[in-house]
């Protein structure tokens, strides 16, 4: 698929900029929430020639699936879980939907390729399922180029449907046992990083389990550098392209996050990214049309340890820092209501001049 995402229109900056300093209040007084606006402010401009930042219709998008390498017992959770925790959401009774009905976002959830998929009928629940679950990835390709082709062109046709429907805003989140294995090997593909530095506990997995995780995803690297009659992880990056990777490290619901993001941003809207899982999938994203980081909005940084590594990739300011480890979103939704609210300042805060205050009244707000 060729995406067409714009690159941000500097020349809006300093207008913008004037527009947000000329506010009642002392200039940078709302510190990070001023550089948010900031970075909306410009996606509108650029997208839509527009100088009002809409931020009312905020949707959050789960996109679940599972993994073959959890065969090899590297989450505490059995793959049966992923079916389970997508009931829970449609029924309303995890974290994530308790964040949105807290803060008045909508929520779907997308079968990507559940392997024990809930027999559900809902609104909430929409089937782009590839297969029952990637394929063990130390032992060969998660998937096919074709999958991944597929996978791509779902999300971004559920970007697109959400857009059409009036979505002003779209958040990412995933649910997928073993899907840290999977975002850990891609990250260290694409930024040549030894494990060591990409794999995390997950879900809280022992010191044992944790070493064993570590093995089966070096295996799995070493598997795609024989494959490719490659030396060091360098050149992977170098000899694949971002869809290699994800067809031979990657998951179906990582692979329909990437489509789905890239189509928001070609849509102008800004994508609010999740934690670790969700970093990664934007990481990849960025390698295929790297226009789409301005677009990123960093919801929190995780404490999962490779997020920083990510975070840092793209000097990126995450809105939260709470210790969260539990991915499906929450990040995401907890980060909507500010940008609610820098959405709100911009557009409806009085200026100095629109409420008659002076030049020597302006520089005595405090």
């Amino acid at each position: 698929m060729n995406w067409q995402i714009k690159p941000i229109d500097q020349t809006y900056a300093e207008p913008i900029q004037q527009h947000i300093d000329q506010k009642t209040k002392p200039l940078g007084s709302l510190g990070q929430l001023e550089i948010l606006a900031k970075q909306l402010a410009l996606i509108t401009n650029t997208c839509a020639q527009q100088n009002t930042i809409k931020a009312q219709d905020c949707r959050i998008l789960i996109f679940a699936a599972d993994h073959g390498i959890a065969e090899q017992g590297v989450s505490i959770a059995p793959a049966e879980v992923t079916g389970q925790m997508v009931a829970n959401f449609v029924n309303g009774g995890a974290a994530i939907n308790c964040f949105c009905r807290a803060n008045q976002i909508d929520l779907k959830v997308i079968d990507a390729g559940v392997k024990f998929p809930p027999n559900l009928q809902s609104e909430q629940l929409i089937n782009q399922w590839i297969a029952a679950g990637t394929l063990n990835i130390v032992e060969q390709a998660a998937m096919s180029e074709t999958q991944v082709q597929k996978a791509l062109k779902k999300g971004a046709e559920i970007a697109n449907q959400q857009i059409n429907e009036g979505a002003d805003i779209l958040g990412f989140g995933e649910m997928g046992i073993a899907n840290t294995s999977a975002a850990s090997a891609l990250l260290s593909a694409i930024l040549a990083l030894p494990v060591e530095q990409t794999v995390g506990r997950g879900t809280g997995i022992s010191d044992l389990t944790f070493k064993h995780k570590q093995a089966l995803i070096e295996q799995a690297l070493t598997r795609v550098l024989n494959q490719y009659q490659l030396s060091e992880l360098a050149q992977i990056k170098q000899s694949l392209s971002p869809i290699q990777i994800l067809a031979e490290l990657g998951g179906f619901e990582i692979a329909q996050m990437v489509g789905a993001m890239l189509q928001s941003a070609e849509c102008g809207r800004a994508i609010v990214v999740d934690g670790f899982i969700v970093s990664v999938a934007a990481l990849i994203a960025s390698q295929i049309e790297p226009a789409i980081n301005a677009y990123f909005v960093f919801a929190h940084q995780s404490d999962e340890k490779a997020h920083q590594i990510v975070l840092d990739y793209f000097s990126a300011q995450p809105l939260l820092q709470l210790g969260l480890r539990l991915g499906e979103g929450t990040g995401a939704a907890l980060a909507m209501p500010l940008i609610k609210s820098a959405a709100e300042f911009y557009n409806q805060m009085a200026t100095f001049a629109s409420a008659s205050i002076s030049p020597v009244e302006q520089n005595s707000v405090k």
